[in-house]
């Protein structure tokens, strides 16, 4: 969720690239870095700095950069190297200076290439390949857009590019591949780039959107886009007037955003780590898990719900004793804990009070500890020994989706680590894991027919005295987080539970104005679950039933895709709670950014 924005012009291109990056805060970040270069290239400054852009602001404090030069611009978020001013964009070549969003894959391969040639490298990025890249190529063929169109066919994965260059010191190159990249530009013969229209407004007056595989050149008097080598005319369109809603990009809410947003951010959270044949984790010492023979893990709200998901697996796959604390509980408890234990917490803030504390506890009885966060920097993620960032980027709605989606796929990848690690699972077993994963970003992708059926449907549940959500196993706490989202945002109570303790009391309250959201896999105790659901529908109640296979006695039905792991359809039926939750908040009136009463990071008791 890394943020980009450069500059052609004569304005103070500091002022501009610094502000169009804090129009991108909203995506994450943990560093930030400028380039600037004059007409004449005589000079690139640049300046790097990790943490908030205060901090790059302070550096800068001095640096003017008026008269006309070209400028580019990064938020990054870490996905190869820790955060620090060396691993930060721009990354700096003899002569040229580049920014990237996205992931080079075969930047090994190109890394060991160019080192053979005798070409250093600084960072532990894989995005320094592309500078070097484009130099050595520039050295041979003496023609900088030539150089620039063999370094982009030469790059494997998702990329936005920027790249400047005291080769042709009036030019921005761009490229861009499955990442986002806009254009824009006013009556002055300025031009902007962006990651989004945000930075854009109030600056340029129209943008065009590049489609994947598009790169070219920008000057002063001329933009030149190309796509296999042909150049290509784009339409530039009217920028929206709001910045809210440009941040939102076109969505009613950043809730409704960050669900759209859950199939991009997957594949940032697996970029590195899930392989071919293996799940690699480059920021965890494999040491951590010696002489482990237990787990416990300590989380609130939606992290704890995704905690109980990794339960099962882990102990399933693993073979290893978890347990699963609520953290406001454990902190008072007067523990037991075992030093054989490995203390996992999760937060998605890092800042988490209750959980913190836990995590206090755990380490002053000298357990091993790790972190499991979406916010580097914060105070778990300090306090930790081993951490894993979820890369879900900055999540604004309250009610937690993306967040939600990134903490589960991680301890899930951890899972399978483990269990490599242990041998409790063979080689054919892990690579059917990582088939699966791989998968779940095409799974999480929305389709329109899917919002609008449940847009439909929503309607029949504005009324009654509540709702079941109901599952076996890990569809267990997915129930109990469908029922937390609905309570979050349109305040009508609903309770999570396992299918098979309908009989054990909850039944009493079932009738025609009690709805239940069954949720009925095919690959994990269909029938049992089944069999619970039609209890529920003999005594009346109203049953949403969400499954792949149709079920007769359901008042609504959902259909969901087949598939053959579990965890694909786990992640299907997750996007179907939260657009349910969403939609019935929508046609209550309720403001499904705000829910009442609730903040996006509690920080006190």
């Amino acid at each position: 969720m890394c943020g980009i924005v450069g500059y052609i012009g004569k304005d103070e291109k500091k002022e501009i690239i610094i502000n169009g990056l804090k129009e991108l805060e909203y995506r994450g970040y943990d560093s930030a870095g400028i380039a600037v270069m004059s007409d004449k290239g005589k000079e690139i400054k640049y300046f790097k700095a990790v943490g908030k852009l205060d901090n790059l602001r302070e550096k800068t404090k001095d640096f003017s950069s008026k008269g006309f030069g070209v400028a580019i611009g990064h938020t990054r978020w870490a996905t190869h190297g820790k955060p620090t001013e060396l691993n930060a964009h721009p990354h700096l070549g003899e002569y040229s200076f580049v920014i990237h969003n996205g992931i080079i894959e075969n930047y090994a391969e190109i890394k060991s290439e160019l080192e053979e040639f005798g070409v250093k490298f600084l960072s532990q990025t894989d995005t320094e390949v592309i500078v070097h890249s484009f130099e050595k190529f520039n050295n041979e063929m003496k023609d900088p857009f030539k150089a620039f169109e063999a370094t982009i066919r030469r790059l494997k994965g998702s990329f936005a590019i920027l790249l400047i260059s005291k080769a042709q010191s009036d030019t921005i190159f761009f490229a861009k591949n499955a990442v986002p990249m806009i254009i824009g530009k006013d009556d002055k013969n300025e031009i902007f780039f962006s990651s989004s229209d945000a930075p854009l407004i109030g600056l340029a007056k129209t943008a065009t959107y590049l489609e994947d595989g598009m790169y070219g050149y920008a000057k002063a008097d001329e933009i030149k886009i190309f796509k296999d080598k042909k150049e290509i005319k784009t339409a530039f369109l009217d920028l929206p007037k709001d910045k809210s809603f440009a941040q939102k990009e076109g969505f009613r809410f950043f809730m409704e955003k960050e669900i759209f947003e859950q199939s991009q951010v997957i594949g940032e959270t697996q970029m590195g780590r899930v392989k071919t044949n293996e799940i690699k984790f480059d920021e965890l010492d494999k040491k951590l898990f010696d002489d482990i023979d237990e787990i416990t893990i300590c989380a609130c709200g939606t992290s704890y719900h995704a905690a109980l998901v990794s339960s099962y697996l882990f102990e399933r796959m693993a073979k290893i004793r978890t347990k699963v604390e609520v953290a406001s509980e454990f902190r008072y408890k007067e523990p037991f804990l075992n030093k054989n234990s490995l203390f996992i917490v999760i937060s998605q803030s890092g800042e988490t009070a209750d959980t913190l504390e836990a995590l206090k506890i755990a380490k002053n009885a000298g357990l091993k500890t790790l972190a499991i966060c979406n916010v580097d920097n914060s105070s778990i993620v300090r306090l930790a020994e081993s951490v894993i960032l979820t890369r879900a980027g900055i999540e604004k709605g309250v009610a937690s989706t993306k967040a939600f989606a990134t903490q589960v796929m991680v301890l899930w990848m951890l899972v399978v680590y483990l269990a490599s690690l242990r041998k409790t699972i063979s080689k054919d077993e892990i690579k059917k894991e990582i088939a699966a994963m791989k998968h779940i970003p095409q799974i999480l992708n929305v389709k329109d027919d899917l919002v609008d059926q449940i847009h439909r449907l929503s309607k029949h549940y504005l009324h009654g005295h509540g709702f079941f959500f109901i599952g076996r196993d890990i569809f267990y706490p997915l129930a109990l987080e469908g029922a937390l989202k609905l309570k979050e945002i349109s305040y009508l109570h609903a309770e999570g539970y396992p299918s098979g303790e309908m009989k054990h009391g909850p039944i009493a309250l079932a009738d025609e104005k009690l709805f239940t959201i069954a949720l009925m896999p095919k690959n994990i105790l269909y029938d049992k679950t089944k069999s619970n659901v039609e209890e529920l529908a003999a005594r009346d109640s109203y049953i949403l039933a969400i499954s792949p296979s149709e079920f007769k006695l359901s008042d609504d039905f959902i259909k969901t895709s087949e598939q053959n792991h579990a965890m694909s359809e786990f992640f299907e039926m997750m996007l179907i709670l939260q657009i349910f939750a969403l939609e019935i908040s929508v046609r209550l009136g309720n403001d499904v950014d705000m829910p009442r009463n609730l903040a996006k990071s509690v920080t006190v008791e």
